[in-house]
């Protein structure tokens, strides 16, 4: 139990105990770090407890406080500040946390809570590659699932891959028409950028498809739904879903080429999926469950044969769900999968891992499946998340201007390379060294950076300011834990060292205001995590880390450890610095972020 949980508790006890005539709400118990300006490290709120016990601040702190020194040995002192409590916790509570746990690997890590817990992320169509744009997506849902596990859920990470529908008959009809039998072997072109080459290539015949058909007296609007090439691919699907085996040949051929791509991709990336999801088999069960819904009158089919829902009375409006020709639209195939993810899991929740721009896609998603009373649709959550952008500006992947991810990934390896021979800092590495040294920059780089903004935020990306080494940056964090790492290197210890070696330590002397300020921190670091879990945050990690790199760097500024004024200060000091270089690892590793042993 932390200490915010400790004071929480004691005071609830003090409070039953000092006015056991009144109902205190526990909720109402409100710990928080204690104001820089203010003596003390914890504060108590007094002001919910105002009119419920009538009596002034200071009186219901005095006897609180009172109480608090009396029954732990760990509040030391407090004073009352404008109906504030403010409460010193004794050196030796700090100490002593720190010497039972700053060789615990697992700090940081909960126990199970016993849910099931599914991460949906990446979800790419199978018609181009991994753009910029996934990257935010991905990284976020990989440290998501990565949160929810460490605070004792049973994640199952998914990937439903978007490998059927018009967009991926336009890139399979531009094969057709312009490749000439070509391939990924035959032409070197790695899998999903090969097959996107021809989805832009589609769009390029379409328009030009269009400008002719207007240059020959045709009205725009017509001429964008009768170009031949848009008719070739939506008659392509047609026979998609009718089952015509050269069609459906040549989509597995196309769309095994793209996931030889991706593969490269995630491994690359570090991230990694529990189940994988096609929409190719989930859209057909629903198909199953739309015909369901119409049977039982929660949809309705309109004159030309197309199934709808009417949400005008939740203050919406009306959703397709199958177009007139029985072919089924998004949501079709998305209702079918988040009932088959349920019954393959038993799911307590389902997160999806989408921008922004879907909000109303997936409200419609959760209402719909709250009308066919499916016990899926409560365990829905949303991870809503802004979309992310460069400096020049939105991407748009028909027109061919969309930066690829696997090109993202190359641009940060080699910014992270330029600025360290910039540096000098290469000495005493081999170029096997080097080469995994400049991978575990750039990636955490730009992992960090997409991470470190509260995902609801749109943000830009800038590959310069996010690599800064005294910027918010991975690599000031990276720097840091290397700094430590050679500390320890000098001293003969190890990151994890054996802790008999340190079972004499006892505290002679008050903790420096930098010693202490880097304990505390490290102490509430599993709230931290709890926090990012509870509100599907990971920028909380982002924060947390940044600040105990900051913390430690005025702690190495202000404190010598090799010339320590004794031996005891030396010890608490080796300590300090073991375990928050470890809490860096764990929150990092968290968040998919490698952090180097020296740089």
């Amino acid at each position: 139990m932390s200490v915010v949980e400790q004071i929480k508790s004691v005071a609830r006890e003090a409070l039953g105990s000092l006015y056991p005539d009144a109902t205190i709400p526990a909720s109402a118990v409100t710990v928080n770090q204690t104001k820089p300006e203010f003596e003390g490290d914890y504060t108590l709120v007094l002001f919910p407890f105002l009119k419920i016990l009538r009596q002034k601040p200071d009186a219901i702190g005095t006897a609180i406080g009172d109480y608090l020194k009396e029954h732990t040995d760990y509040v030391t002192n407090y004073s009352i500040v404008a109906g504030f409590l403010n409460l010193t916790i004794s050196d030796k509570f700090w100490a002593d946390f720190l010497q039972n746990n700053f060789v615990n690997t697992d700090y940081g890590t909960q126990s199970s809570t016993g849910k099931n817990v599914m991460v949906e992320y990446s979800s790419p169509n199978t018609n181009k590659p991994l753009h910029f744009g996934h990257l935010r997506n991905i990284f976020l849902g990989y440290a998501m699932s990565s949160v929810l596990e460490v605070t004792g859920n049973n994640v199952i990470k998914s990937n439903l891959i978007n490998d059927r529908g018009i967009h991926i008959c336009k890139s399979m009809i531009a094969w057709q028409k312009f490749a000439n039998g070509a391939t990924p072997e035959s032409t070197g072109i790695k899998g999903d950028h090969f097959v996107g080459d021809y989805y832009v290539k589609f769009n390029d015949a379409f328009k030009q498809e269009v400008e002719d058909m207007v240059a020959k007296g045709a009205e725009k609007e017509v001429a964008e739904k009768e170009a031949p090439i848009l008719l070739a691919a939506q008659e392509m699907l047609r026979k998609w879903e009718a089952g015509d085996e050269e069609i459906v040949s040549l989509w597995e051929t196309m769309n095994g080429w793209v996931y030889d791509g991706f593969d490269v991709s995630y491994k690359r990336m570090g991230v990694d999926f529990n189940k994988m999801y096609y929409e190719s088999d989930t859209y057909l069960l629903g198909k199953e469950v739309v015909q369901e819904g119409l049977d039982k009158n929660v949809f309705l089919q309109k004159e030309d044969g197309s199934i709808w829902i009417d949400l005008q009375d939740e203050g919406l409006d009306q959703k397709i769900l199958q177009r007139k020709d029985g072919t089924s639209v998004y949501i079709t195939q998305d209702i079918g999968t988040a009932i088959k993810k349920y019954e393959d899991c038993d799911l307590d929740t389902s997160i999806y891992v989408i921008g922004d721009e879907q909000n109303y896609h997936m409200q419609v998603l959760k209402l719909i499946l709250q009308k066919l009373k499916h016990p899926c649709a409560d365990g829905i959550y949303h991870l809503s998340y802004g979309m992310v952008e460069l400096p020049t500006g939105k991407m748009k992947s028909r027109e061919g201007t969309v930066v690829d991810a696997d090109d993202m990934m190359d641009e940060m390896i080699a910014i992270a390379k330029q600025q360290t021979e910039e540096a000098g800092k290469t000495d005493g590495f081999t170029e096997e060294e080097l080469k995994a040294l400049y991978e575990t920059i750039g990636l955490g780089a730009l992992k960090f950076y997409l991470l470190r903004v509260d995902p609801k935020k749109k943000m830009i990306f800038d590959p310069k300011e996010s690599i800064d080494l005294h910027g918010f940056t991975a690599t000031f964090i990276q720097y840091a834990h290397a700094r430590i790492c050679s500390i320890l290197r000098k001293e003969k210890i190890a990151q994890i060292p054996d802790a008999a070696s340190f079972s004499n330590f006892n505290l002679a002397t008050e903790l420096t205001e930098a010693e202490k300020k880097l304990i505390v921190s490290l102490e509430q670091y599993p709230d931290v995590m709890q926090n990012a879990a509870d509100d599907y945050n990971p920028s909380l990690l982002c924060n947390y880390t940044f600040q105990l790199a900051q913390h430690f760097n005025s702690f190495y500024d202000a404190h010598s450890i090799s010339k320590a004024e004794n031996d005891e200060k030396k010890q608490l000091r080796l300590m300090i610095i073991i375990m928050t270089a470890q809490v860096m690892r764990h929150a990092m590793g968290t968040l998919g972020i490698s952090l180097p042993n020296k740089m």
